[in-house]
């Protein structure tokens, strides 16, 4: 047996090209152009190609893109004042700001600043509390991605039992509430979680998001199982050269792969979804502040 590949990267192309496609429909009808504003403070190598791609995308989807640079000097009172204007630009219907931020700023205070109906990381206190309600919310993007990912190879995720690995606020927590919403049964999962090999084994569904390079191996897995891999972990590859390194998930592929059903590759397939759901909450955003039906 050997698991189907789920791509992200086609399935993040399918839903860009949807998207696109919506904006240019609202555009054409109402004259509205969704406005995503991207905030990066510093010069994190990593956090600038992330913010670079992010921007291309979202011209390319055919919004408006707003960047915002700033020195790695800049103090929190100065960021605030950026987000302040932000909240109020009507042209702006997203707000994100890269983490991690430099030391001097608290991220918390700047997330809570952030005006809930433009806050398309899906990381405001309101958001996270509307998310558990199960009311109508701007949720995470990766979360957000997970979903989707399952959903292309098991539609029908009512009744699943689902164990998610990790629980920290980004993914852990929001993805659980997420597959709550489509009626399965999930179990929240952690590093005090009692024979954490055995509860894995029960997963129809098993997200993995727990940040430790190939920690779920493949006998963790219950044959048939959609596994996805959220987890992006850079490792020595000595086969590549000394000093050469590698991307693996949390996941062990080759072992996982030849008992799952289906299964997310690292990279290529949580990765590009996260974008692809950035601009699909910033057209939600850009239609929920107009009172439009999405």
């Amino acid at each position: 047996m050997s698991a189907r590949v789920i791509d992200g990267k086609a399935i993040a192309e399918a839903l860009r090209a949807k998207i696109a496609a919506r904006v240019a429909d609202l555009k054409g009808r109402r004259n509205l152009t969704p406005g995503l504003a991207v905030v990066l403070v510093g010069d994190d190598p990593a956090s600038r190609v992330y913010v670079a791609n992010k921007a291309r995308q979202t011209i390319e989807a055919g919004m408006r893109s707003f960047e915002h640079k700033l020195p790695a000097a800049t103090t929190e009172k100065e960021l605030l004042a950026l987000i302040e204007r932000l909240n109020a630009d009507r042209e702006v219907d997203g707000i994100l700001v890269q983490l991690p931020l430099p030391r001097q700023i608290d991220p918390n205070r700047i997330i809570e600043a952030i005006d809930p109906a433009k806050d398309v990381d899906g990381l405001h206190p309101m958001n996270a509390g509307l998310l558990l309600a199960g009311a109508p919310a701007l949720a995470p993007c990766t979360p957000l991605g997970c979903v989707e990912l399952v959903r292309s190879v098991r539609p029908d995720i009512a009744g699943a039992e689902v164990v998610v690995v990790g629980r920290s606020i980004l993914v852990g927590k929001p993805v659980a509430q997420l597959l709550l919403a489509e009626n399965a049964t999930v179990t929240v999962a952690h590093s005090r979680t009692r024979d954490l090999p055995g509860v894995c084994r029960r997963a129809d569904i098993l997200v993995a998001a727990v940040g430790k390079p190939e920690m779920i191996r493949g006998d963790w897995v219950k044959s048939g199982a959609v596994v996805i891999d959220v987890g992006i972990n850079r490792v020595p590859n000595p086969s590549a050269g000394e000093g050469r390194t590698k991307l693996v998930g949390d996941v062990a592929y080759a072992e996982a792969a030849k008992v799952a059903g289906a299964i997310t590759p690292v990279p290529g397939g949580v990765g590009p979804m996260t974008i692809a759901c950035l601009l699909s909450n910033t057209l939600d955003a850009a239609l929920r502040r107009r009172g439009l039906v999405g």
